[in-house]
């Protein structure tokens, strides 16, 4: 992968185009140029840097709780859900003893700005008071010693606001920094009364993920991101469906589902894009482009193209972009937004799955995340406890 360079706090690309408000012809959408800005967002990657309970995590897709994921009204409070998260406490730049990992955690921002006093960190707890995860998978077809990463959700104004999540059945498998294995896909449903750390909530398997085996060659799993597509959700073009995107294989291939949000549980009215038209079979499913992470996100831009926001194949340096025509493509080529080498301390640090926070984004822009992580985690965590946290850019657009 050919590394950016940049000798400055600002990291400025300047890609020539002509932006004259909403394009009225989609043939006529550039999807290889655009002009923009990239600089780092501190305020909110300070939002994050903690001492005290949750002090870092990866995954960070977030929820408007309004259910309106662009423009107006913007939410009164946002639910941010995590994947393996660490609480305990840091002193003098060292983590305490006593500190431990659990599965997920959420917190919930009150507000769409990034003031620490709004945002409020939320896990379980055992009966000595030991954290412990929220979202503990218990279906039929949970293994004995599965636990969930979360995929993307989002609120269903179709269905009482209820809050759906997608959950990712994960199995240790050993030690080592990727020693798991996904071995299915689930959804949550959250209902619209229940408060956080929900200690209540509905978990059904789903039939939209495809393990590796001799009919298909490549594990596939839906959640990765999801665009409602709907006006009471802020959509400018809406068609009324959810899409929601899956990844596939080593060269992380793209794909997408839609269903329209009153049906979102019956997986029977779930059709896969199978490069011609919908198919209701998942196994028809193609790809509409490759090269992203397993962690994304799909959003409108000011000029009506779609910004597919991702880590370029999944784990590296590059937050990449490829704009679409609609939410099925065709893409463009990726677009690099910024190099992460900065927040790499150590060889041993890695960055993965940049997405975008439209719903936390000022107009023109799009705020984006991206997870920091360790080849050598619980060593380097010793020295430095503060690595695994998100990290935040923003993009405005000219």
């Amino acid at each position: 992968m050919n590394r950016l360079k940049f000798t400055s706090g600002i990291k400025e690309i300047v890609l020539l185009c002509c932006l004259a408000g909403f394009f009225s012809n989609s043939n006529a959408q550039d999807l290889t140029n655009i002009k923009f800005t990239a600089t780092e967002a501190t305020e909110w990657t300070n939002l994050f840097v903690r001492n005290n309970g949750w002090f870092g995590g990866d995954g960070i897709y977030t929820i408007p709780l309004n259910g309106v994921e662009s423009g107006k009204p913007e939410a009164k409070k946002t639910l941010f859900i995590f994947s393996d998260s660490m609480i305990g406490n840091i002193k003098d730049d060292k983590m305490e003893p006593g500190a431990k990992m659990i599965h997920n955690s959420i917190a919930i921002l009150k507000g769409t700005k990034p003031v620490k006093d709004n945002i409020t960190f939320f896990w379980k707890n055992d009966q000595k008071d030991n954290p412990e995860t929220v979202f503990v998978p218990k279906t039929p077809l949970t293994g004995p010693k599965d636990y969930y990463w979360l995929g993307d959700g989002f609120v269903n104004q179709e269905q009482n606001n209820a809050i759906y999540i997608f959950g990712y059945r994960v199995k240790q498998v050993s030690d080592g920094a990727f020693g798991f294995s996904e071995v299915g896909n689930t959804l949550i449903k959250i209902a619209e009364k229940e408060e956080p750390p929900y200690k209540t909530f509905e978990q059904k398997d789903t039939p939209f993920y495809l393990s590796s085996n001799e009919t298909e060659k490549e594990m596939a799993s839906f959640g990765a991101g999801i665009f409602v597509n709907t006006a009471k959700a802020g959509a400018p073009g809406p068609d009324g469906y959810v899409y929601v995107y899956g990844v596939k294989g080593m060269a992380k291939k793209l794909l997408v589902a839609r269903v329209k949000p009153k049906e979102f549980d019956d997986y029977a009215k779930w059709n896969f894009w199978d490069g011609a038209t919908w198919n209701a079979d998942i196994k028809k499913a193609e790809a509409i482009t490759d090269q992203v992470s397993n962690e994304l996100s799909l959003s409108v831009l000011p000029d009506g193209r779609y910004a597919l926001i991702f880590q370029q194949g999944g784990m590296g340096r590059a937050v990449g972009m490829r704009l679409g025509k609609s939410p099925i493509g065709p893409f463009g080529p990726i677009i690099k937004l910024w190099d992460s080498s900065d927040a790499l301390k150590k060889k041993s640090y890695f960055s993965y799955n940049a997405k975008a926070h439209p719903g936390l984004s000022e107009k023109g822009e799009l705020l984006i995340s991206y997870n920091v992580n360790s080849f050598d985690f619980f060593k380097d965590l010793e020295t430095d406890p503060q690595l695994y946290r998100p990290r935040f850019i923003k993009i405005k657009f000219n």
